[in-house]
Formats: C-alpha cells, sequence, structure tokens
C-alpha cells in the first residue's frame, strides 16, 4: 500500500506500550481518593468542634495522620496523572508540552510533598503553623 493510504499513513505508529498502566494507575488512585476522602469526611462529623485544638488531636493520632498522608499522596498522585493525559491530549508542540508537564511534576511533587510534611509536623508535635 502506498503512503497516500490510510494505512500507510498510520504505519509504524503502534502503541508505547504505557497506557494501559497509566489508566490502571489511574483507577487505583481514584479509588483509593474515594475510600480516603470516605474516611475523611466520616471522621470530620464525628468530631465534636472544628475548632484548632480538637482538629490537631484529632490529626496527632497515627491512624488520623498515616490515613490523611495517605490521602495527600493519592489525591496529588491523581491529580497529576489526569492533568498529564490532557496536556499530552491538547497541547501539541513538544516543546511547550514538555515544559508545562515538568511544571506540572513539579507543581504536584512540591505540594504533596508540602501537605505531607505539614500532617506529619502536626502529628509529631501537635503544632499546625
Amino acid at each position: 500500500m502506498g503512503s497516500g493510504t490510510h494505512l500507510g499513513k498510520v504505519r509504524g505508529l503502534g502503541s508505547a506500550r504505557h497506557g494501559a498502566h497509566h489508566w490502571l494507575i489511574q483507577r487505583v488512585t481514584a479509588i483509593g481518593n474515594i475510600l480516603l476522602f470516605t474516611w475523611f469526611l466520616l471522621s470530620l462529623t464525628q468530631l465534636g468542634s472544628f475548632d484548632y485544638d480538637t482538629v490537631t488531636a484529632w490529626l496527632s493520632s497515627p491512624v488520623s495522620a498515616v490515613l490523611m498522608m495517605l490521602l495527600c499522596i493519592s489525591a496529588f498522585w491523581h491529580l497529576r496523572l489526569g492533568l498529564q493525559v490532557l496536556i499530552e491530549d491538547y497541547i501539541h508542540d513538544h516543546g511547550t508540552k514538555f515544559g508545562v508537564i515538568i511544571l506540572l511534576n513539579i507543581y504536584a511533587i512540591g505540594c504533596g510533598t508540602f501537605a505531607v510534611f505539614s500532617v506529619a509536623k502536626i502529628a509529631f508535635t501537635g503544632v499546625a503553623s
């Protein structure tokens, strides 16, 4: 077949073999987010009040701190995966796409790390600021 046919135009443009893994990880983080956000909302409803001391005491317990850290990691990882797909689909210039994905990774990793260390600081010291 010549290069003018549809088959000739797409020949050699096979799968990159990363889509299924990306799709699976995005679904796993989505399920994790559902479970962890459900725990988070149920935990908040069990608190008597939302004053600083009550929330700090709740977050200082090891179970709450670990689950909150997992929630932060899962949420920012899911955010990064979803926005990466959006960027790859709608930004066509390769240089711009590369730069935006780098900025996305810096943002997601930075915010996730900040969130985890903030929870750890509250859990270990009982002080938020």
